[in-house]
């Protein structure tokens, strides 16, 4: 049982932590009221166990393209002669694993080694191609779910972007590493290296540089993957976080590795295929939760008590008539449109809410889609031909005609007694015989 003082802590702190501050706080105490919110959404998220599914999830799928993924992307780089540089990205991540991570390192390169991609014909290329797709599209089904975001883009720019993923990501994996290469190896460097206290720095730079690259290769994939627009600070923010904590899950995994023989004793050659498992659950968890962290860095006011906001029809009635205020006063202004995904950041309401309502009014002929991505928002028609009551019905209406199932309500007797009859209680409702009984 929770002490009642201990109780009352709590809800006083996390109603000073949600609620919006009316009262000015100092630069200091903003920033660290606005970490703490971040803190506490993701920790929400993670207790609910829907960022738990979506890892074991990918550990699956995982499992079943690492091959091809590989496959793919080392004969893009094989073919420019550089795809020996980037084993050692391999190498790293298998290092948690042991001395058998080393080898089933090199059993997997071997493996790919042996994949002809050109004599694959082209079946086995198509089917080859599918399961990388299908691997990233999975990733961005997370991504999305994180981000509140529209599942899924159109199907040509979908490959073309997965696509571009698996080639252009190992290209600047190892450009990064011949750049770095370059530098620390040039005349100038090694110079400096001798003077002091520059050769300590340059060597505490060279120690950091894969862990730099770690921070960047996260963030383009939060900037990149989503199906929405994400802002180079805020992923930036969750890959700077998912970076240290997968070097120090790294290091602690490492030495559970270093540790766990007694699982040999009872899991046999199985148990470096449980600790591989266990690693990639630990990954997955990691991106996916400095993709929530991006999300909520760009959409702080969002933050609510719990990661579903129950909404209401006062909320998206009231919510769809500030949508369709906003779009009409821009548009008779003539100012640049609303963007559909900055509703959230603007009005402080949760973004699968924003989204929800503003997508009913498109369906409604109300809005309509605009600018080169289709996030702006115009009205679907002139201003003089619609109607407030419209923009409520546009909101209310029953799109998959669920109400035609329910049983008829509307008595004559309604109108005849006007708004009596809705004062009623149920039980003089269900007992007076004068009164419609037609749901009976």
């Amino acid at each position: 049982m929770i002490p009642e003082s201990l109780r009352d802590q709590w809800n006083g702190w996390k109603y000073w932590l949600l609620q919006r501050q009316e009262q000015p706080m100092s630069r200091a105490a903003a920033i660290a009221r606005r970490q703490a919110r971040i803190a506490y959404a993701v920790v929400r998220d993670l207790s609910t166990g829907i960022l738990n599914l979506h890892a074991m999830s990918l550990v699956y799928t995982t499992l079943l393209s690492i091959v091809p993924l590989l496959a793919l992307s080392f004969s893009v780089l094989k073919a420019m002669g550089v795809h020996n540089q980037l084993m050692p990205f391999l190498y790293q991540f298998f290092q948690p694993l042991g001395a058998q991570g080393e080898e089933m390192a090199e059993q997997v390169i071997a493996f790919v080694d042996n994949i002809e991609v050109g004599v694959l014909g082209s079946v086995g290329l198509l089917l080859l191609v599918y399961t990388v797709v299908a691997l990233v599209q999975k990733i961005e089904g997370s991504f999305n779910m994180v981000w509140r975001a529209p599942q899924g883009r159109p199907l040509g720019q979908r490959f073309s972007n997965y696509l571009s993923v698996i080639t252009i990501g190992p290209l600047l994996m190892v450009a990064g590493i011949g750049v770095s290469a370059t530098i620390f190896g040039s005349e100038v460097v090694q110079d400096i290296r001798a003077i002091e206290p520059f050769g300590t720095l340059v060597a505490l730079i060279g120690r950091l540089t894969p862990f730099l690259l770690t921070v960047v290769a996260f963030t383009f994939v939060y900037i990149f993957v989503p199906n929405t627009r994400v802002r180079p600070q805020s992923a930036f923010a969750g890959g700077l976080v998912a970076g240290v904590a997968w070097q120090a899950a790294s290091i602690a995994f490492a030495s559970f590795a270093v540790n766990a023989t007694r699982y040999e004793a009872i899991y046999s050659s199985f148990a470096i295929g449980i600790l591989m498992l266990i690693w990639l659950y630990i990954n997955w968890m990691i991106l996916l939760t400095g993709a929530s962290i991006s999300y909520y860095h760009q959409h702080e006011q969002a933050i609510s008590a719990r990661r579903d906001v129950r909404s209401s029809p006062q909320l998206e009635e009231r919510l769809a008539l500030v949508i369709m205020r906003w779009v009409a006063t821009a548009f008779d202004r003539g100012d640049k449109p609303p963007r559909q995904e900055f509703l959230s950041l603007d009005l402080g309401v949760p973004g699968d809410i924003t989204q929800k309502v503003s997508d009913k009014l498109i369906r409604g002929g109300l809005l309509h889609p605009g600018g080169d991505d289709g996030e702006e928002l115009i009205p679907a028609r002139s201003l003089d031909r619609m109607r407030v009551v419209d923009v409520l019905d546009a909101v209310r209406a029953d799109e998959d005609g669920l109400v035609e199932r329910l049983p008829e309500v509307d008595c004559p007797e309604w109108t005849a007694m006007g708004g009596e009859m809705l004062q009623r209680t149920l039980a003089q409702w269900i007992r007076d015989e004068s009164a419609c009984n037609s749901i009976a």
